[in-house]
This record gives C-alpha cells, structure tokens and sequence, in this order.
C-alpha cells in the first residue's frame, strides 16, 4: 500500500489532496464566512466567536445542552482548533468547562467521527462516510456534538468511567456527575 502523509494510503487521500489545492488559499476565508454566517444567523444550542480577534483558526464555542437530557442547563465552553489546511483536515474539539461525558475524556477533547480524520479505520467500526468530510460546515459539527452530549455512545468510549456508569448506573452515578458539570458549567458559563 502507497502511504502518504499522516500514514494515509494515497488512494483514500488523493480527493483531499486535490481539493486540499484550493483549501490551504482559502481555509482563512471560508472560516471567517462560516463564523459571519453563524452571527448572522445563530443555530440554536451553540454559539462562536474567535479566541483572539487575530487568528481566525481559533474558535471559542459556547454549547447548551438540550432539554430533557441528562446535561439539560449546561452552558459549556469549547475551543474548536482549525488546521491552517482547514477543509482537507477537521478542527479539533476541546472543551474547557469540565464535562463527564463518555465521548469527551478526562482532558476536555471530544472524539466523535465527525471530527476524526479521513481515513479507513482498521476495525471497521466507522465508515469513511461518518468521518470527516470537506462538505461539513461548522454547523454540522456542532449539532453532532449537541447530539452526542444527549446521547452519548457507549460503545466507544473516549472516557471509561464515564461510559461505564452510563452503561451500567444511567439513572444513579452516571446523572450525578453530569448534573455536578452542569452547575459548574452554569457558574461559569460568562466568565
């Protein structure tokens, strides 16, 4: 097998490298089109804006949970972290406001397909098609990762305790620990 960078067969990678052309001119702009858009017209359960006014690949996102879930009230803040080659590779997810979440680990970084890169996974438990994509705008991120924070799957675990009450004490440990992060979150939501 042809490998190229980052250990991807170059057969897989080829449509992102002939895309990737145009993407390293225009990732600046199609982000700050993308964040003017979501201003204009803000989705519900999240908000954006940049870190620093100065770097348009730093976002900081603020994500409220759904109602009649386990997080219903929480306010949390994230950092989505944008490759310069923004398009052909995703933004990386990290939330700063403590979430104890199956798909989130200890650290904050949340792992759901959507946001892993293009490649074959060698255990076959995602498709090609669920991982990242070139047509996914920030808004389709964002609605996976309200989605996720209300349904989180078990199956693959980013957080192993986490997943464990989930799977194993859903009505006792596993909402304690959420509702803990969502008066946290709450408290320092505007900080």
């Amino acid at each position: 097998m042809d490998v190229g960078p980052r250990g991807i067969s170059k057969s897989w990678l080829l449509p992102w490298l002939l895309v990737g052309r145009e993407t390293k001119q225009q990732s600046a702009l199609l982000l700050q089109r993308q964040l003017a858009e979501l201003n204009k017209n803000p989705e519900e359960g999240f908000s954006a804006g940049l870190i620093d006014d100065n770097d348009l690949y730093g976002w900081e996102v603020l994500v409220i949970c759904p109602p009649d879930t386990f997080c219903e009230g929480g306010v949390f803040k994230a950092h989505l972290t944008f490759p310069k080659d923004y398009l052909l590779w995703p933004p990386k997810m990290k939330f700063i406001t403590e979430v104890w979440h199956p798909n989130v680990d200890k650290n904050g970084d949340v792992c759901i397909s959507i946001l892993l890169e293009p490649r074959e996974d060698k255990y076959g438990y995602e498709k090609p098609e669920e991982r990242w994509l070139p047509i996914h705008p920030v808004e389709a991120i964002m609605i996976r990762v309200i989605s996720m924070l209300a349904d989180p799957n078990g199956d693959s675990p980013a957080h192993v305790d986490a997943a464990n009450k989930w799977r194993e004490d859903r009505n006792g440990e596993f909402p304690k620990q959420v509702a803990h992060c969502v008066r946290k979150s709450q408290d320092t939501a505007f900080k």
